[in-house]
Order: C-alpha cells, then sequence, then structure tokens
C-alpha cells in the first residue's frame, strides 16, 4: 500500500508528528510491514470503518493482516489533508485488487479519514468510504442488481 501526500499549493502548513508519521507509514505500509502499524497507532486506537468497529492495536493489526492476505494490491493517494490541533481529515484515492471483485482488475474508490492523535500516535481513525462503490457494485450478480437500482433511482417521473 502506498500514499503519497499530492500538495496541490506550494505552501505546506505544520503538521503535528503523529500526522506526518500517519503520512509517511501509509506511504510504504504493505502486508510484509504490518509491524508499522505499532509505529503509528496508540496501544488503545480506535478504528472505525463502514464495516467494522475495533478498539485496540491487537484488533486492529489483526483486521489489516486479513485485509491484507486478500488483496492483490493496494495503493493509497492522499490527495488532501486538513488538520488542525489534535486532528485532521484525510481525503484519499484508493487503488485495489481482490481476485473475487472486478474480474480481478482495479478497483478505485475515493474516501475520507477523520484521525486523531497524541505526540507521535493516532488515538482514533474512522474511514468514510462508498462501501457499494468499493465492494458490492463489483460481485457479479450484486453488482448488476445495484446497477438496475441506481439507474431506476436516477429516472424522473
Amino acid at each position: 500500500m502506498n500514499a503519497q501526500l499530492n500538495i496541490t499549493d506550494n505552501e505546506q502548513t505544520y503538521q503535528p508528528p503523529w500526522l506526518d508519521n500517519f503520512i509517511a507509514i501509509y506511504n510504504q505500509l504493505s502486508v510484509d510491514n504490518l509491524h508499522l502499524l505499532d509505529e503509528l497507532y496508540h496501544q488503545d486506537i480506535i478504528f472505525i470503518d463502514p464495516m467494522h468497529s475495533l478498539q485496540g492495536i491487537a484488533q486492529l493489526k489483526a483486521y489489516f493482516e486479513n485485509l491484507y492476505s486478500n488483496l492483490a494490491s493496494c495503493d493509497f493517494t492522499i490527495v488532501q489533508v486538513i488538520n488542525e490541533g489534535n486532528q485532521a481529515a484525510i481525503y484519499w484515492q484508493m487503488t485495489f485488487c481482490h481476485p473475487f471483485l472486478n474480474k480481478g482488475r482495479e478497483v478505485e474508490v475515493s474516501g475520507s479519514s477523520h484521525i486523531q492523535g497524541d505526540k507521535d500516535k493516532v488515538t482514533y481513525h474512522r474511514d468514510y468510504v462508498d462501501v457499494g462503490a468499493m465492494l458490492y457494485e463489483h460481485i457479479p450478480f450484486i453488482g448488476r442488481l445495484i446497477a438496475f437500482i441506481k439507474r431506476r433511482a436516477a429516472k424522473h417521473d
């Protein structure tokens, strides 16, 4: 998994150490170096995404190990970071390949994360992502059903 900080203007603002650490680690995170999660997240991390709610570094590491073991690839591009005090909003683009989704081809999805930190550790991480665009729309039968429902919802009477 790679994360890249793309800054669109020439001015880079101060980022606290936990945020710099988050960006640096997500830039190199992969199935081979998940031990870096210990350097990034507080032992009592609260992690929430649309399908999971976890507490503690042990649960988070197990979640990441399972997630990464099922992916052929996964890359993040950080599009924008907005931070104030002990929290930040991170907007990202994720590109991944899963052998059972989208016929094994890449899937791209946009999302964002709300993170909070203290010193050099992230203490709270919540991801916001359209699970349909990330997962359900790429499952053969369910994907066609969702596409049908979207077309019907978009029609005006």
